[in-house]
C-alpha cells in the first residue's frame, strides 16, 4: 500500500523540526537559566538525601528501641510465669498437707482447728505472693518503657539541640 505524500507538507514539517532544534540548541548547560535549575535540583537531592538519612536514623533507632523494649518484655513476661508456676506449686503443696494432716487427725477437735490454722497461714501467704507478683509486674513494666523512654528522652534533647542551634544561626534574611 503506498501513500503519497505531499512534498510541501513534508519540507514544512521539516523547516518546523529543524527550527526546533535550533531553539533547542540555543538553550545551552551554560546558559544562566539552566545554571540555575542545575543548583536549584542538586539543592533539592541534597535536602532530600539529608531528609532521607535523617528519617532512616530516626526509624532505625526507632526499631532498635522497640527491640530492646520487646526483649524486657519477654524477660519480664518468663520472670512472671516462673512466678505464677512457683506460687501454685506453693498452694497445691500447701493443700496436700493439710489433707495430710487431716488424714492423720485423732480427734474432731484437731479437724476443726487444722482448716482454721491453715487458712490463717494460707490468706497472710496469698497476700505475700501477691506483693510478689505486683513487685515483679512493676519491675516488668519498668523495664519495658526503659528503652522507649530513654529513646523519647534523647529525642527531645536532640529536637531541643537542634532549636537552640536554629536560632543562634543568623537569619539570612535580616541580612
Amino acid at each position: 500500500m503506498n501513500i503519497a505524500l505531499n512534498r510541501k507538507a513534508t519540507a514544512d514539517s521539516r523547516e518546523a523540526t529543524r527550527k526546533t532544534n535550533d531553539q533547542f540548541e540555543a538553550l545551552t548547560l551554560d546558559s544562566a537559566f539552566s545554571e540555575a535549575v542545575r543548583e536549584l535540583a542538586e539543592k533539592s537531592i541534597d535536602q532530600t538525601r539529608e531528609v532521607y538519612e535523617r528519617s532512616k536514623n530516626a526509624l532505625e533507632a526507632a526499631a532498635d528501641t522497640m527491640a530492646r523494649s520487646f526483649d524486657a518484655l519477654g524477660q519480664g513476661a518468663a520472670a512472671l510465669n516462673r512466678k505464677v508456676i512457683e506460687i501454685a506449686h506453693e498452694n497445691v503443696s500447701s493443700g496436700f498437707d493439710l489433707a495430710k494432716s487431716l488424714a492423720t487427725a485423732k480427734t474432731l477437735a484437731e479437724v476443726v482447728e487444722m482448716p482454721a490454722t491453715y487458712w490463717r497461714k494460707h490468706l497472710s501467704a496469698l497476700a505475700a505472693q501477691a506483693e510478689e507478683f505486683r513487685s515483679l509486674s512493676t519491675k516488668m513494666a519498668t523495664d519495658m518503657a526503659a528503652p522507649i523512654n530513654a529513646h523519647v528522652t534523647r529525642s527531645i534533647e536532640q529536637l531541643a539541640g537542634a532549636k537552640i542551634a536554629a536560632n543562634a544561626e543568623p537569619d539570612s534574611k535580616s541580612r
